[in-house]
């Protein structure tokens, strides 16, 4: 009678859980196969290398790929993808050096400020260049638009008000003139006599200009084929200044006639000469500044 399980007896594997070593309970004397058990234990001892040695195979490749896919990385940081900006994306925190090293800093400069013309021509002190009559109205005409002024005797004295007339010799000499130059200029029968007188500050010839009325003129300048005009006859004059020029012109009829509101051509003859006078005092000015920007 046989107890337990049919079959054959199964073969005891000391690395395998719940197997049994055989014996012999009915004490038969039978001795274990010792060469089988030790062949057995041999080829146990071998699949265990192998899967030691697959295994450790396995994690090199494993640690490998890691290396290689850190390396990988690392080297793609530093470039910029097709087509992308170079610059750190807004809002970004990141301050990176700069490629040179410390930025030189330099302190501010600006240019200096341009002369003022005006400045030359305030003031006797620095209004040193050259003056006379044929320097401040040079040539023998004067061309303004398309007429033609001839250019007539010229005076020049430091007795203003022996070259004045009226109201306007005493406002000359309250002011402290020192100068009077004069020159007429003829187109047609229409003539034209520029004064202009010189002071030592831009604010005595501001008020001389202030005090002059309607009837501080200067007295008109005839000779050199340029008959007597505005004795005794109605003529029409301007005052103006600039720097420290006061500037006066006083136009008529070279026939003796009056001047009236409609005498068109007096007015513009007027007007033009006066125009001339004050561009001639500006570019003496700006001479000077120009002088002493290069000097």
């Amino acid at each position: 009678m046989s107890f337990g399980q049919g079959g054959p007896p199964q073969q005891w594997d000391p690395w395998k859980p719940n197997s049994q070593q055989p014996w012999n309970s009915g004490g038969s004397g039978q001795s274990p196969d010792w060469a089988a058990l030790a062949d057995a234990s041999e080829a146990r001892a071998k699949r265990r290398r192998l899967l030691f040695i697959g295994g450790g195979a396995l994690a090199t490749v494993a640690i490998g790929t890691a290396v290689a896919v850190a390396v990988v990385s690392a080297n793609d940081s530093g470039k910029a993808s097709p087509g992308a900006s170079s610059q750190l994306p807004g809002g970004s925190d990141v301050s990176l050096p700069s490629p040179t090293g410390t930025v030189p800093s330099f302190a501010p400069t600006s240019a200096p400020p341009p002369l003022d013309p005006k400045d030359f021509i305030a003031s006797a002190q620095k209004d040193k260049a050259p003056l006379s009559p044929d320097l401040l109205f040079p040539g023998t005409q004067l061309t303004m638009g398309e007429t033609v002024y001839k250019k007539g005797p010229t005076a020049d004295t430091t007795n203003c008000a022996s070259a004045a007339k009226a109201t306007l010799p005493k406002v000359l000499t309250d002011n402290g003139c020192t100068r009077l130059i004069r020159v007429t200029y003829t187109e047609d029968k229409v003539a034209v006599t520029v004064g202009v007188a010189v002071f030592g500050t831009e604010a005595q010839a501001t008020r001389a200009k202030q005090q002059a009325d309607k009837r501080s003129i200067v007295k008109s300048l005839s000779g050199g084929g340029v008959k007597d005009f505005c004795v005794g006859a109605v003529c029409r004059s301007t005052t103006n200044s600039y720097g420290r020029y006061a500037y006066f012109t006083l136009a008529g009829f070279t026939d003796g006639k009056d001047v009236t509101t409609k005498d068109k051509t007096v007015f513009a003859t007027g007007d033009d000469l006066q125009e001339f006078t004050f561009r001639q005092i500006r570019r003496r000015g700006e001479a000077q500044a120009s002088a002493a920007a290069n000097g």
